[in-house]
């Protein structure tokens, strides 16, 4: 595979995965808008690789404490977040088994992009606009755990973004903007480990587990990028809201949606 591609799949899977602008869509749109194919399941494996040590290492106080909390006597509100990331991740599990076995095309098509882009744009924007900013990550119960994990659902379609919608419903339900991002983060653990897993079982029935060099460029660069897409992210939102990316959404989704109607793509 050219270097360029593996460049480019690997920055854009390492800055766009944790942002909530939807790293499956802008990797759907590289065989759109390039003359290369589809960059093979082998290296989605080695870019999710990437991301996930990525994020583990950002979050590693928090993964530690968690930990630590499984013990005897260990703290009760870690244990409550380790329930509610576990009730969260269940109903992308079940639902992840069924698309992935169904895989249908419409999914990956132009037109999904551009309306999930608009519309989850829209959702963001409203989210934190209306949402309270009252309630903290320690705060987390059950009952919210549940509604962000059926919310994260909906980022099996390109161009939703699984941090876009878990963010938006954890805006929605009045958890500040630093809680509904680092919520995300760790509910992401889980989502990516899972996508890799199920990628990674197609590619030991396909035979094909030569990953070599490649595979372990766009680890790499997926890591590195990723990690300072993590940092980037939680010091913007500390100090103001997701316009940036409601804005950079609907962009995106209209460009999208002109290029389809001249029909450039």
């Amino acid at each position: 595979m050219p270097l360029n591609l593996l460049i480019l799949v690997a920055v854009i899977q390492g800055l766009t995965e944790f942002l909530p602008v939807s790293s499956s869509g802008h990797l759907a749109l590289i065989p759109m808008i390039t003359d290369h194919p589809y960059q093979g399941r082998a290296i989605d494996v080695a870019a999710h690789l990437g991301t996930l040590v990525a994020v583990m290492w950002y979050l590693r106080i928090d993964l530690l404490a968690m930990l630590r909390a499984m013990l005897p006597g260990g703290d009760i509100g870690q244990r409550r977040l380790i329930a509610s990331l576990i009730i969260a991740t269940v109903p992308v599990i079940i639902i992840g088994f069924a698309v992935n076995a169904a895989d249908p095309a419409w999914l990956t098509s132009p037109m999904t992009l551009a309306i999930s882009n608009l519309v989850f744009a829209g959702l963001l924007w409203q989210a934190d606009r209306a949402g309270a900013l009252t309630r903290r990550l320690a705060d987390m119960r059950i009952g919210a755990a549940l509604m962000i994990g059926l919310v994260q659902c909906a980022a099996l379609i390109p161009g939703a973004s699984r941090s876009g919608v878990t963010m938006t419903a954890a805006r929605y339900l009045g958890f500040d903007r630093l809680a509904a991002a680092r919520f995300s983060l760790l509910l992401s653990i889980p989502a990516i480990a899972g996508a890799g897993l199920l990628k990674g079982l197609d590619i030991a029935a396909a035979g094909d587990t030569q990953l070599g060099l490649d595979a372990g460029i766009v680890m790499v660069l997926s890591f590195v990028f990723a990690l300072l897409a993590i940092g980037w992210m939680m010091r913007l939102l500390a100090r103001t809201n997701f316009t940036i990316f409601v804005w950079y959404r609907l962009v995106l989704g209209g460009v999208l949606l002109a290029a389809i109607m001249t029909g450039l793509i």
